[in-house]
């Protein structure tokens, strides 16, 4: 096997796993924000950075095992929400980033991160109904959700594009 490819395999497969890492440290309580119906967390950002940067299946594992494995350590009521819900958002910003306005990359991927900030509300507001039985605890945490998914949206286009961690990351994998 060639060198370089090996290389890159090993790069790609260890920023994977650090991005995996990531998401499972910022779904600790520790790392969020208390709000009215639990916490306002910032693995978002990492998810939807991870999603612009890299393939689909890279995406998924650090959204949907990242964020499952986070709850299924700290708190797992919610985990199967997690990993379908926070899966479907990283493989759709990623499809997006990748596919979409070819020449426009930076706006391809704010029109993925936006699609995917939806995908993340309404998914843990179908969940958290489901889960707890009752829509109404799902409505109180709705603007909290909102807010995270905001902020996850625009920090990891900041991430990308103006500090340049997308062009970075070309250059690194090749």
């Amino acid at each position: 096997m060639n060198t370089a490819i090996a290389r890159s395999k090993t790069l790609r497969m260890t920023l994977t796993g650090m991005f995996t890492a990531m998401t499972i440290i910022l779904s600790l309580s520790v790392f969020s924000i208390p709000v009215p119906g639990g916490h306002l967390y910032f693995c978002d950002t990492v998810i939807n950075t991870a999603a612009i940067l890299m393939d689909p299946l890279s995406a998924f594992i650090v959204g949907g095992i990242g964020s499952f494995l986070g709850d299924f350590f700290f708190y797992p009521a919610p985990m199967f929400v997690s990993l379908v819900t926070h899966g479907l958002q990283a493989v759709v910003v990623c499809l997006i980033s990748h596919r979409v306005l070819q020449k426009r990359q930076a706006l391809a991927s704010g029109i993925g991160v936006a699609v995917g900030a939806i995908i993340m509300v309404v998914g843990y507001t179908l969940g958290r109904a489901y889960v707890y039985s009752t829509l109404e605890y799902s409505l109180i945490k709705l603007p909290f959700e909102i807010l995270q998914a905001g902020f996850g949206a625009v920090f990891s286009m900041i991430i990308c594009y103006p500090l340049r961690l997308r062009k970075l990351y070309g250059q690194v994998i090749g």
